[in-house]
């Protein structure tokens, strides 16, 4: 949320341009170029990107629809499933508590907001898509050792 400190590009020409370097000058932010071929700059974006496209991949075979459909729940998943680098959830960590949404609400026996059948299949596809997302997850570690 807001304003980055400094945004890092990997030296794409559009960041050098003057439109972003006056948005730059007018938030008072700094541009960080990456040096050429270093991937440990943009890994952790890159790994990061590669798990969303996972999500979205799981979510576009198992529940059609296509891909823009399921964004809104893929990005609900990832923001409320364990980090392990964070040791806690995005919105946890961000806001300093766990996120309740009417989706999380049938903890609380609160079903009859949204109607159970939609709570239950949306319940129902958040558990598949953290499960995908565990073995993304997995798969990544196994070719980092």
């Amino acid at each position: 949320h807001g304003i980055p400190v400094s945004i890092i590009s990997d030296r794409d020409p559009r960041f050098a341009s003057n439109f972003w370097m006056s948005l730059q000058n007018a938030f008072g932010t700094r541009l960080d170029m990456s040096t050429a071929y270093h991937t440990e700059t943009n890994g952790q974006s890159e790994r990061t990107i590669q798990t969303l496209e996972d999500m979205l991949r799981a979510c576009e075979i198992d529940f059609k629809k296509g891909r823009v459909n399921h964004l809104p729940l893929v990005e609900f998943s990832y923001n409320n499933s364990y980090h392990a680098t964070i040791k806690a959830a995005p919105f946890e960590a961000l806001y300093g508590r766990k996120c309740l949404s009417p989706i999380c609400w049938t903890e609380f026996g609160e079903a009859q907001i949204l109607g159970p059948e939609f709570i239950q299949e949306t319940i129902e596809k958040i558990v598949q898509i953290k499960q995908r997302m565990q073995a993304a997850c997995d798969r990544q570690k196994s070719y980092a050792d």
